[in-house]
């Protein structure tokens, strides 16, 4: 994530940090757009809660783009992003701030019980994850709290288009509002029902 776009998202965070509900992220991989949550978590007296398997998504897979070989865990031969993700978060002094949910996003989705503030989906971006990260995360959403979708490219030339498809979706809902645009992350305010 670029640092104009991380500012961004932490001052989404810092906003949505208002109402005095979690603020949650799907998609943590190593834990640096994890830290900016957490801080602004901490700040508040709230709880940052991420959603990842730490499997990697499917760019991040041997023989993608994104691909880190040194994440691969040799006993298993799979990716292991957890281990970087805690290490991260300890060296920021913020471990105390994150409850991570190890596991796919819609189970975990679907017995999460609670409301929050502000989702910020950055998981896989395939129709099938990013679609299901809103439809089992957007719901849990408070009036007045943020969507946030990162990877949003309108023009196929620059990305994928999961997350621009889910961003158009969540704007046709009439449950949200655009506040701000960053790069491709795109922060929404819930202004409504029927998502």
């Amino acid at each position: 994530m670029p640092v104009h776009e991380g500012l961004a998202l932490y001052a989404a965070a810092v906003d949505a940090a208002r109402l005095g509900l979690p603020l949650l992220e799907v998609g943590s991989y190593c834990g640096r757009s994890t830290v900016l949550l957490a801080d602004a978590a901490r700040t508040a007296g709230l709880t940052a809660l991420t959603v990842d398997h730490h499997r990697g998504s499917e760019e991040q897979q041997p023989g993608w783009e994104y691909h880190d070989a040194s994440l691969v865990d040799p006993e298993v031969g799979r990716m292991d992003t957890l281990p970087t993700f805690r290490r991260t978060l300890h060296a920021a002094g913020l471990e105390d701030h994150v409850v991570a949910l190890v596991g796919r996003s819609p189970q975990v989705a679907a017995v999460w019980g609670g409301r929050l503030g502000f989702v910020f989906i950055d998981g896989g971006h395939t129709d099938e994850h990013a679609s299901g990260d809103y439809e089992g995360w957007a719901p849990h959403l408070a009036e007045g709290g943020l969507l946030v979708i990162h990877d949003v490219f309108p023009d196929p030339a620059d990305g994928g288009q999961a997350p621009y498809r889910v961003h158009q979706r969540a704007l046709s809902s009439g449950a949200f509002t655009e506040i701000s645009v960053t790069g491709s992350l795109r922060v929404l305010r819930r202004t409504g029902q029927g998502i």
